[in-house]
């Protein structure tokens, strides 16, 4: 079988026999073949094409097509002095006479015609052939498996797992995760905590393939680290604390919605691949980069199931600002927010039927947030059914509005929030009794709108903010593809 040559002056055509518009050109080969030129015809599929022209080389390994770069069929590419000064694919009769030297070649072909993608780019070849010519740029360490090893079972028996399989990540796969990003892999994201190990985007990818994302779940998973590692919302701590918290992931915007993150029915709850996987790649990279693990840092007394994910979007509508906006973002950015959050209280109230009324029933909820009798003590994060939120929106309250009667209403009697004060021992310092207590710090209570379309239900995620130093603080990450 003929090989193909170094880049010697001539002409070099890529096609393949199942794309129309090669087969389309097919007969001009023959005719460049005729003018004198040095021609040699690259042929991806190794069918009957161009046959019998000296210069047809069938690519069956791709290893031809592969090192000419090619995306597009048909490609022809002129060689002068040893190297390539032009190029074009598909059909452009303009381009291809002028690249030729040939003025009526294809004089009676349309005008143009687009070609079709290089069988070098088709999912899992384009990979192995990176792989193959060592152009991956991948720098993580190689893992060898024995051969009566199960890579699954592998992944639980190096501590790589958070309990549920995973998917072995080769590097054909990582490689296939990283063309969700025009991010460079050995771009370094932070430092992880706890070991403060340094954090790349191919380690991002290698943990996102575990956790059983899709490559375009990847920018989203990106910005969750990132967010993660922010100094305000304090991951170390959020993962030490002996309280029940965990990072939850609220995304907003186009993204959320393009890639199917799911904010209606049972958002809190399973089902929605792209959920569970966003949620499930931050904690792998905790877990398996910075080395926050239970039993080691990790010291919840009980946590919650929601360390192992915890991700959703918010229903976002024409009348209430999302979660991004107040948080200072454009309407049309894509964001996630980083809430240190616990488990799902749920909020019953079939029966209120005026924003009065179920303001109330929200506060007299938000009230049990650590315990009744603590106040500044925990955030919040109010999830707002569609149903609940008709009740407000038709009477004409937006979400500030809603958020502004909620913290009049929860500013309570220092009276019965003090020590020993209802004959509990829990409660606030008596310094604070005769005062009025707001329930929840500035900036601590975050109103989000979610959930199925049927259903007077909401919910409350409380959330971890310990005085000082060692709390944290949700924060906010535009997304970057």
């Amino acid at each position: 079988m003929p090989k193909l040559p170094d880049l010697v002056d001539g002409l070099i055509v890529v096609a393949k026999a199942e794309c129309p518009t090669c087969v389309l050109i097919e007969p001009l080969l023959h005719t460049l073949a005729q003018s004198g030129q040095t021609l040699t015809v690259v042929q991806q599929d190794d069918a009957a094409f161009a046959t019998g022209l000296a210069g047809l080389v069938h690519d069956t390994t791709l290893a031809h097509s592969y090192q000419l770069d090619i995306e597009f069929v048909p490609t022809l590419i002129r060689v002068q002095g040893g190297r390539e000064v032009a190029r074009t694919y598909g059909w452009h009769r303009g381009d291809w006479q002028q690249i030729s030297g040939l003025p009526d070649l294809g004089a009676d072909l349309p005008e143009m015609r687009p070609g079709c993608g290089s069988k070098t780019l088709e999912p899992g070849i384009a990979e192995a052939l990176a792989i193959r010519f060592g152009n991956t740029g991948l720098a993580a360490r190689q893992v060898e498996l024995g051969d009566a090893e199960d890579a699954i079972e592998a992944c639980f028996d190096r501590g790589w797992t958070d309990g549920l399989p995973v998917v072995p990540p080769t590097a054909e796969r990582v490689l296939r995760m990283l063309q969700g990003t025009t991010r460079r892999p050995d771009e370094v994201l932070g430092l992880v905590p706890p070991d403060l190990a340094s954090c790349t985007v191919e380690k991002v990818a290698i943990n996102a393939v575990m956790a059983g994302c899709k490559p375009e779940y990847f920018p989203i998973v990106l910005a969750s680290v990132e967010a993660a590692l922010i100094d305000e919302f304090g991951m170390h701590g959020v993962l030490c604390t002996t309280m029940f918290a965990g990072p939850v992931v609220i995304v907003n915007g186009p993204l959320a919605r393009a890639v199917g993150l799911n904010s209606g029915v049972n958002a809190l709850g399973q089902g929605h691949r792209a959920n569970a996987s966003i949620g499930r790649a931050l904690q792998l990279v905790i877990r398996n980069v910075g080395g926050g693990r239970p039993g080691g840092v990790d010291r919840a007394t009980l946590g919650t199931p929601g360390k192992y994910s915890f991700c959703f979007a918010e229903a976002e509508n024409s009348v209430w600002e999302p979660l991004s906006v107040q948080r200072g973002f454009a309407p049309q950015a894509s964001t996630v927010t980083l809430f240190a959050g616990e488990g799902v209280q749920g909020v019953v109230d079939q029966k209120s039927r005026t924003p009065e009324s179920l303001a109330r029933s929200f506060a007299l909820c938000l009230r049990a947030v650590d315990h009744p009798k603590l106040a500044q003590a925990g955030d919040a994060l109010l999830v707002v059914s569609p149903d609940h939120s008709r009740v407000f929106i038709e009477a004409g309250w937006s979400k500030a509005r809603l958020l502004q009667e909620l913290e009049t209403l929860l500013m309570l009697n220092g009276d019965e929030l003090v020590v020993g004060a209802g004959g509990i021992a829990e409660g606030v310092p008596a310094a604070l009794a005769g005062q009025q207590v707001p329930k929840f710090r500035k900036g601590g209570l975050l109103i989000v709108r979610a959930g199925g379309n049927a259903g007077l239900f909401s919910a409350i995620i409380a959330g971890w903010a310990a005085s000082g130093a060692t709390g944290s603080t949700p924060v906010t990450k535009e997304i970057a593809v």
